[in-house]
C-alpha cells in the first residue's frame, strides 16, 4: 500500500489559513445581506448574475454555470426568489426548450439596493487587507486553482464572461 501524500509544513499552514476563510467568509458574507437585506450570499448572487445580463434573464442552465451551483440548488433557490417577487420563470421562447429566470422589476431594485452594503463587507473582509500586489497574486492563485479542479472550464471565474 502506496504511503498517503501528507501535506508539507508549508502546505498545511496555507491550507488551514484558507479553510478558515472557506468558513469566516461566506459566514460574514451571508451575516451582513440577511442583515441588511434579507437575502442569503446565494440569493443575492443569482440576483446578481440576472441584473448583469442584458435581458435581465438567463436559461437555468447558463444561470447555473454562472453561479458555479447545480441545477438544483438554482432551481431551489430561483423558486423561493419567486415567492418573493424578485424573479419569475417562464419556457425558453427561441425554442420552447427548458426554463429561463428573469430578474422581475423588484428584483433588480432588490439587488440595486443590497449591492452597496456587500460590496463594502466585500471590501472590508478581503481587499482592505491586501495591497495591489497581494490582489493580483490572489487573482491568480485563484484562477490556478480554479482551472485545476475545472479543466473543461466550466466553472465562471472572469467579469464579463
Amino acid at each position: 500500500m502506496d504511503e498517503p501524500r501528507w501535506l508539507s509544513d508549508e502546505q498545511q499552514r496555507a491550507w488551514r489559513k484558507f479553510a478558515a476563510l472557506m468558513t469566516v467568509v461566506p459566514a460574514g458574507l451571508d451575516a451582513q445581506l440577511q442583515r441588511d437585506s434579507d437575502l442569503t450570499h446565494f440569493g443575492y448572487w443569482v440576483l446578481a448574475m440576472l441584473s448583469e445580463d442584458p435581458d435581465r434573464a438567463l436559461r437555468m442552465s447558463h444561470l447555473a454555470a454562472q453561479a458555479n451551483a447545480s441545477p438544483s440548488r438554482v432551481s431551489h433557490v430561483v423558486s423561493k426568489l419567486e415567492a418573493r417577487g424578485w424573479v419569475r420563470r417562464h419556457r425558453a421562447a427561441a425554442d420552447g426548450r427548458g426554463n429561463v429566470a428573469e430578474l422581475t422589476e423588484a428584483g433588480y431594485q432588490k439587488v440595486r439596493e443590497a449591492a452597496p452594503g456587500h460590496v463594502e463587507q466585500v471590501r472590508s473582509m478581503i481587499f482592505d487587507g491586501l495591497d495591489e500586489d497581494q490582489v493580483r497574486r490572489l487573482d491568480e492563485i485563484c484562477g490556478a486553482v480554479l482551472a485545476h479542479l475545472d479543466p473543461g472550464g466550466r466553472l465562471c471565474t472572469q467579469v464579463g464572461r
